[in-house]
């Protein structure tokens, strides 16, 4: 049973800043896929950022030039380095792996933006 727990949620002021991590209780170089989704309240789940085992990403419109994904798959982590944030963006913020065969989600960490 694969297990993604994700840490470094919290409170944070408009324009600051928070780095997300997602460890993966077995070797992240197995997943062709990571990703952060997002989730506010009332709205979709919708993707954030993806990276695949090679280190290509994406981004979603939104986030690109302030949000930074990356794995380090000797530590079988993936972080999602978050700048000027804004409170539409706080939400769950849910880490997602994806090894070929089946799709894996984290708990989620909560990341709530003040103005």
């Amino acid at each position: 049973q694969v297990q993604l727990v994700e840490s470094g949620g919290g409170l944070v002021q408009a324009g600051g800043s928070l780095r997300l991590s997602c460890s993966a209780s077995r070797s992240s170089s197995g997943f062709n896929r990571m990703a952060w989704y997002r989730q506010a309240p009332g709205k979709q789940r919708e993707l954030v950022a993806d990276i695949t085992n090679g280190g290509s990403t994406t981004y979603a419109d939104s986030v690109k030039c302030r949000f930074a994904i990356s794995r380090d798959n000797a530590e079988n982590t993936v972080y999602l380095q978050m700048n000027i944030l804004t409170p539409e963006e706080t939400a769950v913020y849910y880490c997602y792996a994806f090894d070929s065969l089946k799709d894996y989600w984290g708990q989620g960490t909560q990341v709530t933006v003040s103005s």
